[in-house]
């Protein structure tokens, strides 16, 4: 096992960031597979992931159990108010989810489920098994960090499996967030990159579970990884016809451009720029790019670019003519018409409406604990 763990620091020491260096994962059929995630990667370099492993299990069936609203989930994690995505890796038997409004999902071996949004869910061995169902010491056992596997259930067919959670930034992840289904799977055994990183997630939940230095640290960079494997497996799933902004990524014009705009946002850039960087005409480049996200790219990155700005405004001190120039803007007076077109009220008035007072942050916590206790 220590040449097994060695390897494992070598592969997570060569890169701060598994977002920065995609081609780590998800085998491609094609070169060109590389150059179609520009955008993809892009965006996933300038986000800030964490996340952990944080409960295994072997449930033998009947069982059940249901995971609760996204700020419930984050408190019982101790997590703040980062955006919240929930994922489950089924390593052995079967198991059935179902989201609050009916839509279910079956899992088997190798499946990967993740939830963007946090959405609440049950998650069960199916066949006939109702909610609500008995927490089975899972919030304790999540509370006090323990990694050793949750043994529960009625008797019947066995089911192991892993959940962790990604959190990230809601503003810089929106791209891509907002382009995802409630609940998307795919399945990592279909090649050796999808295995390897199965086995090393149990190796290390193995280790941390023991008490083994380090190994939550290691699991942390490899949830990332599972993560943004998963993404691209599904992104690289996608119908050809399939129109937005994940399916833009995957379009040689609109991937490099949307790489283009999100790499160098500040750049001055015009239609005409940006079409002899793609090597496209104006028009051409203007209809292909509105073919996938509903409009043309200069509106996009204006959009973007207000996005960025509102963010600063929200978590940073900086002066407004500051974050103009940040995101493009040579003029303030120009930022601030095209931030209260895009948000209804000038900058000021927006980071005074949106900057949580202690006040407020209090109340939302005594509400929050009142709910955890019901």
């Amino acid at each position: 096992m220590p040449e097994r763990r060695h390897d494992l620091l070598r592969r997570l020491a060569a890169a701060d960031s598994f977002a920065r260096r995609p081609r780590n994962f998800a085998d491609c059929a094609e070169d060109r597979q590389e150059y179609k995630m520009d955008a993809f990667s892009e965006i996933l370099s300038g986000v800030k992931l964490n996340g952990a492993v944080f409960f295994t299990a072997e449930f033998s069936a009947p069982w059940g159990f249901s995971v609760p609203a996204p700020n419930i989930t984050a408190a019982i994690l101790g997590l703040g108010a980062a955006h919240l995505l929930l994922y489950d890796l089924v390593i052995e038997g079967g198991a059935v989810i179902e989201l609050t409004d009916g839509q279910c999902t079956d899992l088997r071996p190798g499946d990967v489920v993740i939830f963007p949004h946090g959405d609440p869910h049950h998650m069960s061995s199916g066949k006939g098994t109702k909610p609500p169902f008995p927490n089975y010491g899972i919030t304790s056992k999540i509370k006090s960090r323990d990694l050793t596997p949750l043994l529960a259930g009625g008797g019947g067919e066995i089911s192991r499996f892993v959940c962790g959670y990604m959190t990230c930034d809601p503003y810089l992840s929106r791209p891509i967030l907002s382009g995802l289904p409630p609940v998307l799977k795919v399945n990592i055994r279909t090649d050796r990159s999808g295995n390897w990183l199965e086995n090393s997630i149990m190796h290390l939940v193995e280790e941390a579970a023991s008490g083994r230095i380090g190994s939550e640290a290691m699991l942390a960079k490899l949830s990332e990884a599972l993560f943004v494997d998963t993404l691209r497996r599904y992104v690289a799933g996608l119908p050809e016809q399939q129109t937005g902004w994940l399916a833009g990524t995957r379009d040689p014009i609109v991937g490099k451009s949307l790489g283009l705009l999100h790499s160098r946002v500040a750049h001055p850039w015009t239609i005409a720029d940006l079409a002899d960087q793609v090597g496209i005409s104006r028009s051409a480049l203007v209809e292909r790019f509105t073919r996938y996200l509903s409009e043309p790219p200069m509106t996009y990155l204006t959009r973007w670019r207000l996005q960025l700005a509102a963010r600063s405004l929200e978590r940073t001190s900086r002066g407004v003519a500051d974050i103009a120039a940040d995101v493009g803007y040579e003029s303030e007076a120009a930022f601030n018409r095209a931030f209260k077109r895009e948000f209804g009220q000038p900058p000021g008035r927006y980071r005074s409406d949106h900057k949580s007072s202690p006040i407020k942050k209090a109340s939302e916590h005594v509400e929050l604990r009142a709910t955890l206790a019901r």
